[in-house]
């Protein structure tokens, strides 16, 4: 190793996404914008695709300070149950209402002690994209999607949600999922765009619902002791360098999903948007499952009245 290369400061990113997604997209450019701006004096390594371990793994490492900084999403609410309210179920109207909630008041709420618990700062909020659903069968109405058998992620959160609206959740890894579609194990379930274009869920199953009932946010983390032991100069740079690289993010998924749309429909896929009256029940239906909060988020009803400023009056 050179002198030179001996002399920079080594900052090592876990993340789970692979090379293209939105989360390793926003690693990448938060490590460039901080390389560029102070000079190369960080030697700043992006370690995707769960390089480093799986979620719970590199989240402990970071909080040990082992690795300096990771991005997840709210796998950290079992460090700080307010991290799980980032996807809480119908809390937003599109894109735009959660760019500015998580620019403003209930961002701050969510953090609200958790650098303190965690041992991590949390230094950004970015989108993967909302979850849709995707069927077999056309879906029109709630009433339709009562008795699916559909794959839900093992989150309590998203198992409430499809009790809510009736559904048989089927709880299993996403990457188990097209054989189950193709088995007749699950008659649909629920992804991000990012997630049903990669994998060509349209193909399988023609029908996809624009419900975007959850927005899935994750987050670049700091360990707290790195963090702080960063000059003053510094800590701008890191700091600066996390909110540009998330404003790139939600900028990138917000095209992405205008686009997602015409290559589902030209590879034969069917996209329906929810009327008034369904999207109406799924509304309900999200907001039956934010009682799950109040038990254990003290400042749960706080975090939940914030984001009404941010509507489009």
């Amino acid at each position: 190793m050179s002198a030179q290369a001996a002399d920079k400061i080594m900052v090592k990113i876990a993340g789970m996404k692979p090379e293209g997604e939105p989360e390793t997209v926003g690693m990448k450019l938060f490590a460039k914008y901080v390389m560029e701006a102070t000079k190369g004096k960080y030697d700043v390594r992006v370690y995707p695709n769960s390089t480093l371990g799986k979620e719970d793994a590199y989240i402990a490492q970071t909080r040990k300070g082992i690795i300096q900084m990771c991005a997840t999403g709210t796998q950290t609410g079992s460090l700080f149950p307010a991290m799980a309210m980032l996807e809480t179920p119908m809390l937003y109207d599109d894109l735009d209402h959660a760019h500015r909630a998580m620019n403003g008041e209930t961002f701050k709420l969510i953090n609200k002690g958790f650098p303190e618990k965690s041992g991590l700062t949390m230094l950004n909020a970015f989108p993967l994209g909302f979850r849709h659903f995707y069927t077999k069968k056309e879906v029109k109405s709630v009433d339709d999607l009562k008795g699916l058998r559909m794959r839900v992620p093992n989150i309590p959160l998203y198992i409430e949600f499809a009790k809510q609206l009736g559904q048989s959740g089927q709880a299993m890894p996403f990457a188990e999922v097209p054989a189950a579609l193709d088995q007749g194990v699950i008659d649909g379930g629920d992804s991000p765009f990012s997630d049903i274009v990669a994998l060509k869920m349209y193909e399988i199953t023609k029908n996809i619902t624009l419900s975007g009932h959850i927005l899935v946010i994750h987050s670049l983390y700091i360990n707290n002791d790195f963090y702080k032991s960063l000059p003053a100069e510094d800590k701008k740079i890191f700091d600066d360098a996390a909110k540009r690289s998330a404003e790139d993010v939600w900028k990138i998924v917000a095209e992405s999903e205008k686009k997602a749309t015409d290559i589902i429909t030209k590879g034969g896929g069917k996209v329906s948007s929810p009327t008034p009256e369904f999207r109406a029940a799924l509304v309900k239906a999200g907001q039956g499952t934010w009682k799950l909060f109040y038990d254990t988020v003290p400042n749960a009803k706080e975090i939940l009245a914030s984001v009404d400023q941010y509507r489009k009056k």
